[in-house]
């Protein structure tokens, strides 16, 4: 079964992403033959969730963990942990492996 493959394109300096804190990230998603899905910077605005907590894909959840804001990141996201057996609408078949490009702008803890 493949795994999670997270690439570091720049590291980042600031605060670090951990389970449980909000996170703001502008991002890209892509199909495995190239073709974006979806983009936080086509829809003009970046993408708030809370991670570590299972409220995004599990992808999401274990690839964006330790990441310092003003990183970027390359995940590639094995189905099993992506959307598995479902398919997002038409969008995203099932069975899919995905790779996103994850630029994280602010961490939010529960500190702040």
């Amino acid at each position: 079964m493949a795994e999670l493959e997270i690439t570091d394109l720049v590291v980042g300096e600031g605060k670090e992403a951990v389970k449980g804190a909000l996170i703001t990230t502008n991002y890209r998603g892509f199909l495995s033959d190239g073709t974006q899905f979806d983009s936080s910077y086509d829809k003009g605005r970046p993408f708030q969730c809370v991670i570590g907590t299972g409220r995004v894909i599990k992808g999401w959840d274990q690839g964006i963990m330790g990441m310092k804001v003003g990183g970027k990141r390359k995940l590639f996201v094995p189905s099993h942990l992506a959307y598995g057996e479902r398919s997002m609408g038409s969008v995203i078949p099932a069975h899919s492996d995905l790779s996103f490009e994850i630029e994280l702008l602010e961490v939010l803890t529960r500190d702040d």
